[in-house]
């Protein structure tokens, strides 16, 4: 049979480690055996002096907080800052981009007479190759001549106005 006793020297960091003597135990050292009633206290004892420690730890908790708020205030305004300065940045720097791109587009257009909406390429040589495609592509293109003037020949030689007019007859 056991009995299970708390070794007052084995207190390490306020947790009691329990050791079991067995009656068997060929070691006959006294081990001092503790009540409820004193083990009670003795916790009590550590707690008290444990909470004694940490006291004014709600109060630096607030302070922390309170400090950490401030921070966080003065790090977003920093932050809102810093994020519209980027965007103005961004912003000038598309606009700059698209005046270039107006500027190269117009200076093509007067050289070459093709109008400035129809240039889309992004650099001059682009500019000027596409230009060159739109003229050889808007070239006026010549039509076959026509013997007749235009007239269907498998009309049995009536013109068509006349084939026309006949038409509009039959219907009166």
């Amino acid at each position: 049979m056991s009995t299970r006793t708390l070794n007052a020297d084995l207190l390490i960091g306020g947790i009691f480690m329990e050791t079991v003597n067995q009656e068997n135990a060929t070691n006959n050292e006294e081990v001092k055996t503790f009540t409820q009633e004193e083990l009670n206290k003795v916790v009590e004892d550590r707690l008290a002096r444990e909470r004694a420690k940490y006291l004014d730890y709600e109060d630096l908790k607030a302070k922390a907080q309170k400090y950490d708020e401030a921070e966080e205030a003065s790090k977003t305004e920093l932050q809102k800052a810093t994020e519209k300065a980027q965007a103005l940045e961004v912003e000038l720097e598309g606009l700059k981009k698209a005046n270039e791109l107006r500027q190269i587009r117009e200076e093509v257009a007067r050289a070459t007479n093709v109008p400035a909406n129809l240039l889309t390429a992004d650099t001059k040589e682009a500019c000027e190759a596409q230009a060159k495609e739109i003229l050889a592509f808007a070239k006026p293109q010549s039509y076959p001549k026509v013997k007749d003037g235009g007239e269907v020949s498998t009309t049995g030689g009536k013109s068509t106005s006349k084939l026309f007019s006949e038409w509009m007859e039959q219907y009166k």
